[in-house]
């Protein structure tokens, strides 16, 4: 069988820090546009935050609905005082969040090395499939895997389970790409191989005794590995 990627969406592929400039123009008016990427940063701690709460409480929602959820709680903690047009514009752009710039290219190389490319994410299938597509990248996928089919987040075992199952795919033969550390851990614990995109080199890894099978900078890096 070959060799399945199954790659995170935000963050991995999708750079979620693509807002700040909408933030800094939003928050131009106030004299505060040097607050936008800490506000991004927040919103994104906030949005997966509250995706873990929910999945602890087993009070799943759909995931643009944490990121709501995220986006007023930033508002509030950061006195910014975003309309409530300023917040559905807001939700609109990150619907339409940029793909990282190597993306697009590494993803052809996996394509052409003969192996299956998936996107697998938390978001909505409706969600991902607009991401991508916007983004320039959908046609380099054989499918799009979400967390939203069974109600469940990353890292529930429930959902990597979810994706062996969809793919029909063995431990072996599957590869859960991710930025995400938290990501990468589940995806190990449950019994898949894993690269973690380290996109930042200050970020740390956490010290759990479970670690990546790769560690790269980008999907370049990772192509060169892999592909």
């Amino acid at each position: 069988m070959a060799t399945i990627l199954a790659f995170d969406v935000y963050g991995t592929l999708i750079d979620t820090h693509g807002v700040v400039a909408e933030l800094e123009q939003r928050l131009a008016g106030q004299d505060r546009s040097d607050l936008a990427p800490e506000f991004s940063r927040r919103w994104r701690d906030k949005q997966l935050e509250y995706s873990f709460r929910r999945g602890l409480m087993g009070a799943y929602v759909d995931f643009a609905r944490c990121t709501r959820e995220a986006l007023e709680f930033t508002d509030r903690a950061l006195q910014t005082h975003f309309s409530e047009t300023d917040k559905e514009h807001l939700m609109g752009v990150y619907a339409r969040l940029p793909a990282f710039p190597e993306a697009s290219a590494a993803l052809e190389r996996f394509v052409a090395g003969g192996m299956s490319c998936v996107a697998f994410s938390n978001g909505s299938r409706q969600a991902v499939e607009g991401l991508l597509d916007q983004a320039g990248i959908r046609e380099h996928f054989d499918d799009v895997v979400s967390a939203d089919e069974i109600k469940r987040f990353k890292p529930d075992p429930a959902v990597y389970a979810h994706l062996r199952y969809r793919l029909e795919s063995e431990p072996g033969d599957t590869w859960l790409i991710s930025s995400n550390a938290f990501d990468v851990i589940g995806a190990r614990h449950a019994g898949l191989h894993a690269a973690w995109v380290r996109r930042s080199p200050d970020a740390p890894f956490d010290p759990w005794g479970i670690d990546p099978d790769l560690t790269v900078a980008d999907l370049d890096a990772l192509a060169e590995r892999l592909a």
